[in-house]
């Protein structure tokens, strides 16, 4: 029992910091937007004395009027990619082994980061390298959550599923508030370096991933988790496990993995994979210009602004456990998406509105909107992902983890890579209309759960007339 503790706890922080790591390396993009193309006329007079007065400081080819829409083509190369190469990675996420197929997409993943960043001390102006190095980033790096969520959904059962897995969710925020933090370090001077070190840091964690994760509880004869039994039947389960600890282990038969279309069939996979679409596109819209905005609306420089916006991931912290800890408690996840999806859109409202009247309330509403936009896309993409891979329909067939959560999150990466796109294209027209848009998106996800919502209403009426004895 101890042993079990023990492996549990190493597969937690191996996949918490792996994760951190692919997040981390996503950020910088974000953070040198400001640097690619700065407002040249507060830095002084032109020293190369040449027609162009206005843009002088900025790197070419994002020094043109069109700045935004190359960096919503940058945002979206990577995230069309990750969205495409998501749903191919979970179907071989089941069929190779998880640590190998891991730590070899963090390597990757490490070095072209760091060939992004290598564009700035090689001076190279060509959109096409950067475009190309996003691409193949975007595809590298959806062998990271399939395998992270199927490790830990290996090891832990459901009871208290949402609780734990919303508190280790706390890696993307805590990615995305090192990898600003980090980017922010070099940013005005080099960078370069904002890309090379995050680069380096994922492929040394990566190289960690492979010597000492734990794919299986069966790979060091531990007992596999209980995913749908009764707590009687689970207590008689863990000490019968306790008594024939010892006892020799007969060889199982490996279960087959499941298809893409035996995945979709499980009931709630199509509702929640399109609900995340919506969820993240919002999400996603404020990692890729959340920064900029700021620098825009309050005038920040590009540091401040990178440094204050990882307030927002602060919040997606507490919104991600406090989803995990309700819907735990309640048995209601889809309810518990539902009512943060409907309190964040008039807060997304009122943070474009008065966000920026005073750090203090911008420091309160990004932290409010974090939690209420990155609560339900937390909840959907660890806890609810782990509960439909283990459905009861599967009948203990734990081969589908991989591909179930491969098909939410590369749904939800659809979304993923449409936010920034729409946010490049509609921000010319004013930031409120890139607001409008995340609130309706806000609100289609919401909707897009109310068969779920209604079931789960059912449940609960039915359990409350079993208990007055109806």
């Amino acid at each position: 029992l101890p042993s079990s503790h023990s492996y549990r706890g190493l597969t937690l922080v191996l996949t918490f910091l792996s994760y951190t790591s692919y997040h981390l390396s996503r950020k910088p993009i974000s953070i040198v937007k400001s640097q690619l193309h700065p407002n040249c006329s507060a830095l002084g007079p032109n020293p190369r004395n040449d027609s162009n007065s206005t843009t002088w400081c900025s790197w070419a080819p994002f020094d043109g009027d069109n700045y935004k829409e190359l960096f919503g083509a940058l945002d979206n190369a990577f995230l069309v990619a990750y969205a495409i190469g998501m749903f191919i990675s979970g179907i071989f996420g089941e069929r190779l082994p998880l640590r190998y197929y891991l730590s070899g997409g963090m390597v990757l993943s490490g070095l072209f980061t760091a060939l992004f960043g290598l564009g700035y001390f090689w001076d190279i102006h060509v959109l096409w390298y950067f475009i190309i190095v996003q691409v193949c980033n975007g595809l590298v790096q959806t062998t990271g959550w399939p395998a992270v969520v199927a490790c830990v959904g290996n090891w832990f059962g459901k009871g208290k599923r949402g609780l734990i897995m919303g508190i280790w969710n706390s890696h993307t925020s805590v990615g995305n508030i090192l990898g600003s933090l980090i980017a922010g370090a070099w940013v005005s001077s080099a960078w370069g370096l904002s890309f090379v070190v995050p680069g380096i840091i994922i492929t040394t964690v990566g190289v960690i991933c492979f010597f000492f994760l734990v794919e299986y509880p069966e790979d060091v004869d531990c007992s596999p988790p209980l995913h749908h039994v009764s707590r009687a039947e689970s207590q008689r389960a863990c000490q019968s496990s306790v008594d024939h600890s010892n006892s020799p282990k007969e060889p199982a038969e490996e279960p087959e993995a499941i298809s893409f279309l035996g995945a979709l069939r499980i009931p709630g996979v199509v509702e929640f994979s399109l609900c995340l679409l919506f969820a993240k596109l919002v999400s996603y819209t404020f990692l890729y210009w959340l920064p900029l905005y700021i620098v825009n609306i309050a005038h920040f420089s590009a540091k401040e602004a990178g440094d204050l916006s990882t307030l927002f991931d602060v919040g997606g912290i507490l919104g991600g456990v406090f989803a995990g800890l309700i819907s735990d408690y309640t048995g209601g996840r889809a309810t518990t998406c539902c009512v943060m999806l409907v309190l964040a859109a008039p807060m997304l409202f009122l943070y474009n509105h008065v966000g920026q009247n005073g750090i203090g309330t911008s420091i309160a509403m990004l932290i409010i909107c974090g939690g209420l936009v990155n609560g339900p896309y937390a909840l959907i993409t660890t806890a609810v992902s782990a509960d439909l891979g283990t459905h009861e329909s599967l009948q203990g067939n734990a081969k589908a983890l991989s591909t179930v959560t491969a098909i939410i999150d590369g749904t939800g990466s659809i979304g993923a890579a449409l936010g920034p796109l729409l946010a490049g294209l509609i921000s010319p027209t004013g930031w409120n209309n890139v607001f409008y848009m995340l609130i309706a998106a806000d609100v289609l996800a919401c909707l897009l759960l109310a068969r779920v919502v209604v079931k789960e209403a059912r449940g609960w009426c039915g359990y409350m007339a079993r208990q007055r004895g109806y």
